[in-house]
This record gives structure tokens, sequence and C-alpha cells, in this order.
């Protein structure tokens, strides 16, 4: 693989960023204490051909690939304005149903989603956790129909989305016992699905549910895919969902680092720039040092995905060094600014709290530990 980047992706990058600049941290900030969608933007974004980048030119798309949709994500967190749902609507929802949908799944849903319409993705519950296989939620078939019974934990944008994409048990494995999981189209506005908004501590503009599927009826050709390989198609959704996440950490550890740089260089408390203090200048460094790496294992992953090669192993590791490289750099940009890295003026705690999110989600640190160690070091699962 080649790190140079093509002309058009370094006039992607540029672009993006002259378009979240017209919003700018600021505005991000007061959207997140607000708790509410940076919905200017994301239009924005959308109308020039952003957020659906990565979607088949057919279907309005941008027909590029996860690399392009990785800098999306990355330049408008740099730029002060990270885009939560990038990774669950252009990168899961849109993968999924790019690859699995039918031609009318297609038609119906991907020209909306180029031009900014959200579909988001349901699968975490609260008794199942990173344990898929635990999955409650079941879709049970009803003379031609479907019917949703489940409840389903820490669902992003369901108010700002036009559907979801929900992943749920229909039938056991004969030979082994395991569930079978299928994936379903489901509009947000359906009968009987009941959302709970979930109140999280940080600062957010996006917010988070707790949905309950009360005999939900969805006819048959709402099925994305095959009946019962929901569980293997899920897993083609989440390397993109990884690799959009670590690209998204990447930009807020930029945007940190450039802010704590500056910040550095200006303020003088004992007539010269703090920023001249190995305990201010070492620190900065050293998280310049872990995003740079994290990016490129980022381009690493998304280069791979694009090229149809396993990119599980590669998705995961850059999943998990730029959420601690994020966070370690907008912890050491807050510790900086001393107080005023607490004010909301700086809008730095909502940087620092998305990063420590993406620390947990979409999935933990201590569940790629435990993926490296078991498929790369071939060692014994240990869960």
């Amino acid at each position: 693989m080649d790190f140079t980047e093509s002309a058009e992706q370094q006039e992607l990058r540029r672009a993006v960023g002259a378009i979240s600049d017209k919003y700018g941290p600021a505005y991000y900030a007061e959207r997140a204490v607000a708790h509410e969608p940076t919905s200017e933007l994301w239009q924005d974004l959308a109308d020039h051909g952003f957020i659906g980048i990565n979607l088949p030119e057919q279907y309005g798309g941008g027909g590029a690939g996860m690399s392009e949709l990785a800098i999306v994500c990355e330049e408008s967190a740099a730029h002060g304005c990270p885009q939560l749902l990038l990774l669950v609507s252009s990168a899961i929802s849109g993968e999924l149903l790019t690859k699995y949908g039918t031609e009318q799944q297609r038609q119906e849903w991907l020209p909306r989603m180029a031009t900014g319409t959200k579909v988001v993705f349901a699968i975490t519950e609260p008794d199942a956790g990173s344990n898929s296989h635990r999955i409650s939620t079941t879709a049970a078939r009803t003379g031609s129909d479907y019917v949703l019974n489940g409840t389903k934990y820490y669902i992003s944008g369901v108010d700002e989305a036009a559907a979801l994409i929900v992943v749920a048990r229909t039938g056991r494995d004969e030979s082994t016992g395991a569930a079978q999981m299928s994936l379903f189209v489901v509009p947000a506005d359906a009968p009987g699905l009941i959302k709970h908004p979930l109140p999280v501590g940080i600062s957010l503009p996006e917010k988070q549910f707790t949905l309950h599927f009360d005999n939900v009826r969805l006819p048959a050709d709402s099925l994305l895919g095959v009946e019962g390989e929901g569980f293997r198609q899920v897993f083609d959704g989440l390397n993109p969902e990884r690799i959009t996440g670590a690209a998204v950490c990447v930009g807020i550890g930029r945007f940190a680092i450039d802010r704590g740089a500056a910040y550095a260089r200006t303020r003088s408390v004992w007539g010269s720039a703090i920023g001249g203090y190995q305990g201010i200048s070492h620190p900065l460094a050293k998280a310049k040092i872990e995003v740079e790496l994290a990016a490129m294992m980022t381009a690493k992953a998304a280069w791979l995905y694009e090229n149809g090669m396993p990119a599980g192993e590669a998705a995961n590791m850059a999943k998990y060094a730029a959420a601690e490289a994020a966070v370690a750099a907008a912890d050491q940009t807050i510790q900086i600014h001393g107080g005023n890295g607490l004010s909301a003026e700086y809008g730095l705690l909502p940087q620092w709290g998305l990063a420590r999110l993406l620390r947990i989600a979409p999935v933990s640190r201590e569940m790629i530990l435990n993926y490296v160690a078991q498929h790369s070091l071939r060692l014994p699962k240990s869960y």
C-alpha cells in the first residue's frame, strides 16, 4: 500500500475542513452541551456529497472507498466538529445496505442517505453487552410478516433517523444450539417501537436511547440479506465502524494537540511561554507521535477493507490506538489549559467526552485486546 494521498484526497481534506470551519468548535460545543444535533453541518456535508461519499454512484453516492469516508470523519473532527453518526449511518448502515440490500432496499434508502437521511444501527442490549450471541430481541415469522420483540440499549441518534437496521434472533442452529441472527430495516416511526432517551453524563450532540420493540410488525421485504446469516453480515459492518471510529479519534487528537500547542506558545506565567518547559512540551510531543501512528494504522485498515483484504486485525488495532491517543491528547490539552481547560469558553470537555466514549464503544479496548490475543497471537480464548 502507498501512504501518499492522491490530489483528490488532499482536496477532499481541504473541502471538508473548510465546511467544518464555517461552523467551528464553538458551534459544536454549544450543541454538545445542549444535547442538540449538529444538523446544519451534517446537511452541508451531505449537500457537498461527503456524507454518502462511500455509497455507490448509481444510488447517488460518491462511489469512493473507506479511505475517503475516513478522511471525512477525520477532517470534520480535526476542525472541532466530530460527527459520531458517520460511524453508524454512513459506515455501518451504508455498507450493509450496499452489500446485502435488495435492489428495492437500495433504491429506497441509499439515495436518501447520500443526501443526508440517517439510518442508524441497533445491536446492543442491556443483558448482552459485547456478547452478541446473547441477543434476546427476536423476530418471529407470522404469515408473510415478521414480528419484532425485545429491547435495545445505547442506540445513537434514533431521534434523527428515518430508519434503523436492527439485529434480532430468528432461530437456532440445530447442530450447535447457537442463535441465528438476522438483520431488518425498521422505519423509525414503526408502530410498537417505543423510544426512551437515555441520559448520559458527557456532552454530546447525539442522544442515546433505550428502545422497546412491542410486536413491531414488519413486511417480509424488511429482511436485510439472508435470514439466519445476520451475525456474519454484522461483522462486515463492524470493520467500517471501527475504521471510521478510529478516524474520528485521530481527528479529535489532532484538534486537541493543535489547541494545546497554540495555548502553550502564547500562555505566559513566569515571563516566557509555558511551551518552553519540557513538562509541557514533551507530553504534547508524545501525543503528536501517538496520533500520527494511529493515523497510519487507520489508513492501513481502510486500504485493506476497500481492497477486499482481511481487515479485522488492522481495524481493531486502529480503533484501539486512535482512541487511546485521542483521550491522552485531549486530557493533556485540558491539563495545559489549567482551569481554562474546564471552561465552556474553550470547548475542550465535549471533545474529551467523545474521545472517552470511543474508548469504550463501539468496541471496548478490553475486547480489542482479547481479539488480538486470540486471533493475532493465537493465545487461548480468555472469556
